[in-house]
């Protein structure tokens, strides 16, 4: 795994997803550095990213390729033909290229879910069993992203139940099921399918809200790990808007709220990407519905019902999340079983949303952390 952080763009947003390119997709740091200064718009963040694949594919960088092409797809904009595109060329060429990984290591299936089917991938350790970890990602991830994740755990005697939800990944894109904020309801689809009891599950960014969510209402769950700080989407959502439109929502002015936030969409091009992608993935019209619907994507109300034991994590560099709400949480989980806090800093080179900088740090954190609770549970029954 990669480790560090870089500063490759003034725009906050497009500055992380071109270290989570690096981190994450296996891309080149002195090729995202190269193509950085001619990225100001989506447009040219798709364009740039698209030369970039065709030029590995070219010369059969295909590991290169395959997360160019994903963050072409990431900016390109939601239901456009081109979209379709990029996301199948980035999904063929995975497959193909870690063929006799998934003929030997780890197993492609599927769990019916509603009108589609969420894609699973299933992972055995060849060594006893030390735990079972069911992981998912949040707003934006999609599961082949997570692949370094998946054989890190493997290599440390973890098995793993990797999934897209809904409104993530092909769930998303290949079943066209929308997001819900009842977690349990997936999770339970993945728990009844292989008949897991006693797991560790974990979900980062958006999923810091989903996976407590689960676990709330599904006690299969013995372990939770919030991987970002996520009390509330809605007051995420809203950190980031002027006064005057959490005034407009709450006075339910719709037609005032699209206007605000159509003439914010034409004037910052991120903004635009954010709430097409949000009214695409929950399957709304306007940005006052996706708005709307984002208040139900909190874990506060239901914090008591969680017994579990919890690891928190947090970055405080996070351009998406306000570091403060961390207490939102921690003060959501008055009868947890244990509560266990960590913030990474710059000084851990993990100090960006979801740690990207030094994933392998944050992963060895929770292998221990989990390990460790899940002793202490079995001590204690004995």
């Amino acid at each position: 795994m990669k480790k560090g952080t870089y500063q490759l763009h003034d725009e906050p947003n497009f500055n992380f997803q071109l270290n989570r390119t690096i981190m994450w997709g296996g891309g080149d740091l002195e090729e995202i550095r190269a193509i950085a200064p001619r990225i100001n718009t989506t447009e040219d963040w798709v364009r740039e990213m698209t030369n970039l694949a065709e030029r590995a594919k070219e010369n059969h960088q295909i590991s290169k390729a395959i997360g160019y092409y994903r963050m072409a797809e990431f900016f390109e904009a939601d239901g456009s033909p081109d979209k379709s595109k990029l996301y199948a060329k980035s999904q063929s060429l995975f497959y193909t290229y870690y063929q006799d990984l998934f003929n030997t290591t780890i197993r492609r299936d599927e769990v019916e879910f509603e009108n589609g089917k969420l894609p699973v991938w299933i992972g055995l350790p060849d060594t006893e069993i030390k735990d079972t970890v069911i992981i998912h990602g949040g707003n934006d991830s999609y599961m082949e992203e997570f692949l370094p994740v998946v054989q890190h755990l493997l290599s440390e005697g973890i098995a793993v139940y990797l999934f897209d939800g809904p409104g993530q990944g092909a769930a998303l894109r290949e079943s066209e099921i929308y997001y819900t904020y009842e977690w349990e309801r997936p999770v339970k689809a993945i728990l009844d399918q292989y008949n897991l009891n006693d797991v560790t599950l974990i979900g980062l960014s958006l999923g810091g809200m989903l996976a407590p969510r689960a676990a709330a209402f599904e006690k299969r769950i013995k372990r939770v790990v919030a991987w970002g700080i996520m009390p509330d989407f809605y007051e995420v959502v809203l950190s980031k808007v002027p006064k005057e439109l959490r005034i407009l929502m709450d006075l339910g002015e719709k037609e005032q709220v699209n206007t605000l936030i159509q003439k914010k969409m034409e004037a910052d091009p991120l903004v635009k990407w954010a709430l097409q992608h949000g009214m695409f993935s929950m399957n709304v019209k306007t940005p006052y519905d996706y708005l709307n619907k984002t208040r139900k994507f909190e874990m506060e109300s239901i914090g008591h019902y969680i017994t579990q034991d919890f690891l928190l994590l947090g970055s405080n560099g996070d351009h998406f999340i306000p570091v403060e709400l961390y207490k939102r949480v921690i003060d959501a989980l008055p009868n947890v079983r244990s509560l266990t806090y960590k913030m990474y800093t710059k000084s851990d080179a993990a100090e960006n949303h979801c740690n990207f900088g030094n994933t392998e740090l944050v992963l060895n954190d929770i292998i221990h952390w989990m390990l460790q609770a899940k002793n202490k549970s079995a001590t204690a029954l004995n």
